[in-house]
């Protein structure tokens, strides 16, 4: 039984609630655990067989806390089965949700010296009425700009859990 480790960088949480679906498709055959990037030490690295790292993107980045992690941990992922995903609503496009085509994880690539052994990208959420001012109007500028919603008073969910599940699958094959 592989044990696994599920670490996220969320901004508004649709990255760890991906996590938690990942977890549910593990199901009860594998220990999993759930942490947030921050909070994971080099021991509980060590403690898994298997590492998953996903992050969300805010502003065409990932936040920095991801590549310190990494940085940090490079050599202890690379001893792991490991996987990276990328949660970005520029996914909602299908023409830019995989990993061969969406700028993110291609950019995240081209900056990390990790080499995940599988990737995914996942479309995720705007969620205009829990945003504060600047965001929501930010926000909604790009959103305007790549024909997407910008009725701030809505929430859209683009993320395909279909695509999700297939992914969990995969990694634990």
């Amino acid at each position: 039984m592989k044990s696994t480790l599920i670490v996220y960088s969320s901004t508004d949480g649709q990255t760890k609630k991906i996590c938690s679906r990942i977890q549910d498709c593990l199901g009860n055959d594998f220990y999993s655990n759930i942490m947030p990037v921050k909070e994971v030490t080099e021991d509980d690295l060590k403690k898994f067989d298997r590492i998953i790292v996903g992050a969300s993107i805010r502003y065409g980045k990932h936040k920095k806390e991801l590549f310190n992690f990494i940085d940090s941990n490079l050599v202890e992922l690379e001893k792991k089965d490991n996987a990276f995903f990328s949660v970005n609503v520029v996914a909602r496009k299908a023409e830019k949700n995989t990993p061969e085509t969406n700028p993110y994880l291609q950019k995240f690539l081209l900056k990390t010296a990790w080499a995940p052994k599988n990737l995914a990208v996942f479309a995720g959420k705007i969620d205009y009425p829990k945003y504060n001012f600047i965001d929501k109007q930010m926000i909604r500028f790009i959103m305007w700009i790549t024909k997407g919603p910008t009725d701030t008073k809505n929430t859209y969910e683009f993320t395909d859990w279909d695509k999700v599940d297939s992914f969990a699958k995969e990694i634990i094959t």
